[in-house]
């Protein structure tokens, strides 16, 4: 794949919308969802209040099985849906995964009864979904993982531990719960000094109690039961700190959850599927990853 997913590629997969009825929903007609453009291509999404999904098949006969819900970052304010989302979508699908890359809404109390768990309600959506529609898709039901970057990555660590938790009124009779994890320089923390603050306040409020940031720090959610999970993060990030990843490694490792971690010496933040840094590496060490795992082919 080139570094860019044009828009002829994009047309060629398939996008679902989510729900039916979404739970916890306000009317707001002013409330208009906002696409980012580079040149011709879709770059990110705000303001989403239609949550999708945007499916990349393997071609026939490459299919492993697995499939991946992809959680694009942006700070709980927008969506870096190419970089984040698309990109990955179409490097699973060469893997032999079936990616899908989830348009989920952002934190608002314009459109949201309860903006801390609405991202939630479509994470663990997207993850039923699939195991809905898994004989359509060619997927093996034990074989879900999600995907986050940044607050993408908090999201996703959040659907890996509160896959329990009755966020809506859920009828499909499937689990929520992934098998897998995979978080690049993801926010995990939502404690002061850790924290990406911006992602905070935007998931919780300005005047977030305590007891909503324990709730929301994934480092203290993790249980013998949380999903098995793969990390990348580069140390000199200075948006996200290194220490997300850091707590929330050592918390699986203590609780016996296997467990991978890659910290690049340069790479930033947002570097995405790669730019001119050691974290360059990070796809080809999660291709060794899913195969020890039996997600893609040896």
């Amino acid at each position: 794949m080139g570094l860019l997913i044009s828009n002829a590629l994009l047309a060629q997969q398939k996008e679902v919308k989510l729900w039916d009825e979404i739970p916890g929903s306000i009317a707001a007609e002013d409330y208009k969802e906002e696409q980012a453009l580079d040149g011709d291509v879709v770059s990110g999404y705000s303001k989403v209040s239609e949550p999708t999904l945007t499916i990349f098949e393997p071609e026939s006969g490459k299919a492993t099985g697995t499939a991946v819900v992809i959680c694009p970052g942006g700070g709980y304010s927008h969506l870096a849906i190419n970089k984040e989302g698309y990109k990955l979508g179409a490097w699973f699908a060469e893997q032999g995964v079936t990616g899908f890359v989830l348009k989920n809404r952002l934190p608002s109390d314009a459109i949201m009864k309860d903006k801390t768990i609405g991202p939630l309600q479509d994470a663990q959506r997207a993850i039923r979904y699939v195991r809905q529609n898994a004989s359509t898709y060619g997927i093996d039901t034990s074989k879900v993982g999600i995907m986050g970057f940044s607050a993408g990555g908090h999201l996703a660590s959040t659907a890996a531990t509160h896959y329990a938790d009755h966020v809506y009124e859920s009828t499909e009779g499937v689990s929520a719960k992934p098998d897998f994890s995979m978080l690049i320089y993801p926010v995990i923390s939502l404690q002061r000094g850790i924290t990406h603050q911006g992602s905070r306040d935007n998931l919780l409020g300005k005047n977030a109690s305590q007891e909503a940031v324990y709730k929301f720090s994934g480092e203290y959610q993790v249980t013998p039961e949380t999903p098995m999970t793969f990390l990348v993060h580069a140390t000199d990030d200075g948006a996200v700190s290194v220490a997300n990843s850091i707590n929330y490694y050592l918390a699986l490792k203590d609780a016996g959850v296997p467990v991978e971690m890659h910290i690049y010496e340069d790479g930033g933040h947002g570097f995405g599927m790669g730019r001119s840094a050691t974290a360059n590496s990070w796809p080809e060490a999660l291709s060794l990853w899913l195969k020890k795992h039996d997600l893609i082919t040896k």
